[in-house]
């Protein structure tokens, strides 16, 4: 079964202001369609066209090498952007604040607590040179959360050979500059700074449960 857009969880205006119509329309309806599109055609009548695209990215080495590339990143692309609209919701649907149990706690273990966890995730994201990702990750082995980034649209599933980091991804903030250019230009700390006031915390909790299987 070929790859499908999703549908946003909210209206395209429901993130304002800290994430304008305009952009969430371009981000949702161009970038992440072409992603979504261009994964197809690179699957279209293969053996792996029926794979999820979660399967896609975390068995790239069995791909055929000519392969690899466009599912790396189209694939990865559309993995990413799926899970991006659903960590964000408006204010009046739980988006902001801060996380609260068995999340908040981990957080407080592994990072000192809220603010210096954002401060960690703000840095991956301001510190990822060109285009990319930051992200909360769950370790399994450690049995911790860990922070990283990766480039263009990697993602940890893809593992630390190739995304750079590994983990089970929880949270995850678009860096592109398509995320964020209309309202903040350059200024991708301040896209940062405003992010957290959408940043859907209960969805990242379910997130982390089911990485905890």
């Amino acid at each position: 079964m070929p790859l499908t857009l999703p549908n946003l969880p909210y209206a395209l205006n429901a993130l304002e202001p800290h994430i304008d119509a305009k952009t969430m329309e371009i981000h949702s309806q161009k970038h992440h369609k072409a992603y979504v599109d261009n994964a197809n055609k690179a699957i279209d009548g293969t053996p792996f066209a029926n794979w999820t695209a979660e399967e896609l990215i975390t068995k790239l080495a069995e791909l055929p090498e000519d392969k690899r590339g466009p599912v790396r990143n189209n694939a990865g692309g559309h993995v990413n952007h799926s899970m991006f609209w659903t960590v964000m919701a408006p204010h009046n649907a739980g988006g902001g604040g801060e996380p609260t149990g068995e999340l908040g706690d981990l957080i407080k273990t592994a990072f000192g607590g809220f603010v210096e966890f954002k401060t960690a995730f703000a840095a991956a994201g301001v510190g990822r040179f060109g285009s990319g990702w930051a992200w909360l990750c769950w370790n399994k082995d450690a049995k911790k959360l860990e922070i990283c980034s990766t480039a263009n649209q990697d993602n940890p599933l893809m593992g630390k050979a190739i995304a750079g980091c590994a983990g089970v991804p929880l949270l995850g903030c678009d860096v592109w500059e398509h995320a964020y250019y209309l309202n903040y230009q350059n200024r991708r700390a301040d896209y940062l700074a405003a992010w957290w006031n959408v940043v859907n915390w209960g969805q990242v909790a379910k997130n982390l449960a089911a990485a905890k299987g």
